[in-house]
């Protein structure tokens, strides 16, 4: 996101803990922020996993952050939180900032592998906690300019991305969790299907071809597990937030990806000469 700031003409400044992300972010000409208070815009893009467990969902770092905002911000700003989230973190953020700065999520969308189509210019989902935060956010985002309440006669910069707002940030605190949990999904039917087709002498990739042909169908192709940290951890937070419902099928593909990790595992001894 700073980096495409840069890239349309405006200043752009970083804060992070680890001296290597300065360092990488400082190489796209990227600033290093020392004086919180003279800001506009607050993004952040604060990881929401414990240290050291990719896989567990922890927030405690983008709330020290807010805590530092809390103090240091100056009044009227826009604060949009990127991270992907709890829901009930943006309104949490919001006191914790004594109402001074306007709050809003704007969860992160990004396919490296294809940058041109899905990277910082695709359709976002944005939510505000109250009407004036929602507009201060959709002016940033996708509108013709943003001007700040403390600084009326200037107007500011705007991103010219298109933005899909929500009613309530709930909804779009939960979207992202959820478009993560959904592609779990994906992925652990074809793990499942991959496993039926081991145990049924059936040649999956020849399936799967065939399966694809159909124009609403689309069977993904299983490789060492469902990887990465976004997807197991925001699984992980959408099950963690209903107190009354769980979910019952995604419960189920944890436990598929487990028994496929495994026969990958046992297959992999196997073909080695290593038999367990």
């Amino acid at each position: 996101m700073a980096k495409y700031v840069r890239e349309i003409g405006h200043d752009a400044y970083g804060y992070d803990t680890s001296p290597t992300a300065m360092n990488i972010a400082e190489k796209y000409s990227i600033k290093k922020a020392i004086n919180f208070s003279e800001f506009d815009v607050y993004i952040l893009c604060v990881s929401t996993h414990k240290p050291g467990d990719l896989f567990s969902p922890q927030i405690d770092g983008l709330l020290s952050v807010v805590e530092k905002l809390s103090t240091e911000a100056k009044n009227g700003a826009l604060l949009s939180i990127e991270s992907t989230i709890p829901k009930g973190t943006s309104k949490k953020a919001f006191e914790m900032l004594h109402h001074r700065l306007h709050v809003v999520h704007a969860p992160h969308r990004w396919y490296a592998a294809e940058e041109k189509q899905h990277g910082i210019n695709q359709p976002r989902v944005i939510g505000g906690v109250c009407d004036c935060c929602i507009k201060a956010g959709m002016q940033f985002y996708g509108g013709a300019t943003y001007r700040s309440s403390s600084d009326n006669n200037n107007d500011k910069m705007s991103l010219g991305i298109p933005m899909h707002p929500v009613t309530e940030i709930e909804i779009a605190e939960i979207t992202k969790v959820i478009e993560n949990a959904h592609r779990y999904l994906q992925i652990a039917f074809a793990e499942e299907l991959y496993l039926y087709c081991q145990a049924n002498n059936i040649n999956f990739p020849e399936l799967r071809d065939a399966l694809n042909t159909k124009w609403n169908v689309n069977i993904l192709e299983p490789r060492e597990g469902i990887g990465g940290h976004c997807l197991p951890k925001d699984t992980k937070m959408f099950l963690q937030s209903s107190k009354s419902v769980r979910s019952k099928i995604l419960l189920a593909a944890t436990e598929v990806d487990k028994d496929y990790r495994g026969y990958r595992q046992t297959r992999a001894q196997t073909d080695t000469g290593h038999l367990i």
